[in-house]
């Protein structure tokens, strides 16, 4: 979670993570908020209602709440260096944009925040190139392949190309760029913090989205302060109505969670009976193996075949055994490719 100083970031993360972050609380640490969401899934409510199970675990994303990217953090400013580190780790950016109080000017914040990643990148590519191109010299053929990859990557920095647009079709190309960790071409969606949900119709708001349609990258609107509220309201009942009288018709956490699998290309898959019912995330296209490797090394390693039907095949037949008389359960290989909403059991020998 990105964004300048005082846009909210914090709020939000403990709307997330209810995990009680100290607002404002960066002055005196140098540390980043960890903190883990469980991923709301009505269907793995659904499964426990039709599979007895003793727990019912969901799957989670982890957020990294970093101090604010202040001009100047690109070269290590402050705190600079040492949060530019901690977003060089994750998978994608959740940019935090200051929308209320006073008279917010969002366009100018992302392009803020945005310059200093770029920046942050540039430095980083240029001591990447001096140190590559002594080695291209003496002939070696990866380095002057990975020479020509970064000087690409420089000349699109320097002519303000967002690199989240640059593709490489070439396996080895692929995995030399990902091993960079550049923070600019990880993928990006915008939260605009607002005061309350009406103000969604703002145009600054509608400014902010028009940047982000541009730049292909989802923007929400979501009222930090308001959603730490309604996860105090422990009634769900009362939580319920509550929101219905603020016009919300889902929590933040689902809307945030939702944006971010889209933009990782996730998957769920389940497993259920037993000791618990459960949500795994994979990346979307993962083999059954790999899905089978999320719950216990082991499990990959000793993998056989797993026996899989998907969740709709689930609510229409309500258990197993009437799916297995309707001959909808399978046995898959290696090479099945696990859907989102398929229910795995997976065979193993170790």
């Amino acid at each position: 979670m990105v964004g300048l100083p005082q846009a909210g970031k914090t709020t939000i993360f403990n709307a997330l993570t209810q995990a009680g972050a100290e607002v404002g609380g960066y002055s005196a640490s140098n540390k980043a908020n960890l903190g883990v969401a469980p991923v709301p899934d009505w269907r793995l409510d659904k499964i426990c209602e039709l599979i007895i199970a003793d727990n019912k675990v969901p799957t989670t994303l982890n957020f990294v709440d970093v101090a604010g990217l202040a001009k100047g953090s690109s070269k290590g400013e402050g705190l600079g260096n040492k949060f530019l580190g901690h977003i060089r780790e994750v998978d994608a950016l959740a940019h935090i944009v200051h929308c209320f109080d006073g008279d917010p000017d969002p366009v100018s914040d992302i392009e803020a925040v945005n310059t200093e990643l770029l920046l942050a990148d540039l430095e980083a590519l240029e001591k990447r190139q001096q140190k590559t191109k002594k080695v291209a010299k003496s002939g070696d053929k990866e380095a002057i392949a990975q020479m020509e990859i970064v000087e690409r990557l420089i000349k699109a920095l320097e002519e303000n190309t967002s690199l989240r647009n640059l593709t490489f079709d070439n396996p080895a190309d692929k995995t030399f760029v990902q091993s960079l960790a550049l923070v600019s071409m990880k993928p990006v969606f915008y939260i605009c913090n607002v005061a309350e949900p009406a103000d969604a119709e703002k145009d600054y708001v509608k400014a902010a989205e028009e940047y982000g349609k541009k730049e292909g990258a989802p923007v929400l609107t979501l009222a930090g302060s308001l959603e730490n509220e309604i996860l105090e309201i422990a009634d769900l009942d009362e939580r319920a109505e509550f929101m219905e009288e603020m016009g919300l018709k889902d929590t933040g956490l689902n809307r945030v969670v939702e944006a971010g699998y889209q933009l990782l290309d996730l998957a769920t898959f389940f497993t259920a009976g037993g000791q618990e019912n459960r949500a795994w995330t994979v990346e979307a296209n993962t083999k059954a193996p790999k899905a089978a490797g999320k719950i216990h090394s082991d499990i990959e390693k000793g993998f056989i075949r797993a026996e899989v039907y998907n969740f709709d095949d689930l609510v229409k037949h309500k258990t197993e055994q009437a799916i297995k008389t309707a001959g909808l359960l399978r046995l898959e290989g290696k090479d099945y490719v696990v859907k989102d909403g398929d229910i795995l059991h997976f065979r193993f020998n170790v």
